[in-house]
């Protein structure tokens, strides 16, 4: 994995033995000749035709910019010490954050980009279009199609996404601060009915986040986005409805629901965060879900996670 040295203009140490070691010809040389090989310092300075004394001087310099490092290895007359070549890319802030800025990262993933699934009938998918393949099969669900769903619903289970981690692509190392997945949701029964009840829970990396109960399965009224192809006497949209998981615990439209907290998450341990949408088996109101994308509902977007974060200053 390529090393990558990430400074600011408030690292003055740093930044300033950074510019001696490369303020030198002779030293820009020995890195290059270090990209490919591990050479002593001897050998070093017998390639460059300079005294090994000023060879290890100058290498000296490059380690205390961290370009340059040393490593032994056990040899028949004892151990032997190479140059290493310790930095591959060098990234300089110019600009400071604020510390009153949000940073925040998000990313909206398509209702139908689901990577794991376990339905049960009543169930299906639909665009705007139509339903995507037959109603109440839970084989819809594994349509490449799916990739187009405005609704997708289901009587009991869940479905899963598997989000990109944005945090692990920042140039510089950071923190969450907070975690928020939306959506819009709402029960599921058969037709529907304004007063059927559901426990709808979010997972986030397998763990258990808080559970909202939806108050019913809406469609006394057209949703605003609804299309015009999607038949009255259906579910027609939800509410909009938010999980934010802080350092102090979780909190569903803004109220606390558990003291489930970032750390619990683990989001810097991989590339990928899985976001998990469903019933519990033990649910008190198993009704089912309704998960409606930016061309259904009431509300122009699909499922939204944002993830706020501080950066961390090395050194500090």
């Amino acid at each position: 994995m390529a090393k990558h040295i990430r400074l600011r203009c408030s690292d003055v140490e740093k930044l300033s033995a950074l510019g001696k070691a490369l303020s030198s010809p002779v030293r820009i040389q020995m890195l290059q000749i270090l990209e490919t090989e591990k050479l002593s310092i001897a050998e070093l300075a017998r390639r460059m035709q300079i005294p090994a004394s000023s060879a290890a001087l100058d290498i000296r310099t490059l380690q205390k910019a961290n370009l340059v490092k040393i490593e032994e290895k056990p040899g028949s007359r004892g151990s032997a010490k190479f140059c290493v070549r310790d930095a591959d890319m060098i990234s300089i802030r110019m600009v400071g954050m604020a510390a009153d800025v949000n940073n925040t990262v998000s990313v909206e993933m398509p209702i139908g980009a689901y990577t794991s699934c376990e339905v049960s009938s009543v169930c299906g998918i639909a665009d705007e279009n139509g339903i995507l393949g037959m109603d109440d099969m839970e084989l819809a669900f594994y349509m490449p199609e799916r990739l187009s769903a405005q609704i997708l619903w289901s009587t009991k289970g869940y479905v899963e996404y598997t989000f990109p981690n944005r945090l692990k692509a920042m140039p510089y190392p950071c923190v969450p601060r907070s975690l928020i997945v939306s959506a819009e949701l709402c029960s599921e029964t058969s037709g529907y009915r304004e007063d059927w009840k559901s426990d709808i829970t979010l997972w986030i990396n397998g763990v258990e986040c808080g559970t909202w109960t939806s108050p019913g399965d809406f469609g006394q009224r057209r949703g605003k986005l609804t299309p015009v192809t999607w038949s009255s006497g259906r579910t027609q949209y939800g509410l909009l409805t938010s999980w934010e998981i802080r350092r102090d615990g979780c909190y569903i439209n803004k109220e606390w629901a558990s003291s489930v907290n970032l750390d619990d998450l683990r989001l810097m341990e991989a590339s990928t965060v899985f976001v998990r949408i469903g019933n519990k088996e033990d649910a008190v109101y198993a009704g089912g879900f309704n998960i409606f994308g930016k061309k259904f509902g009431d509300y122009e977007q699909d499922i939204i996670m944002s993830i706020t974060y501080d950066e961390v200053v090395q050194g500090k």
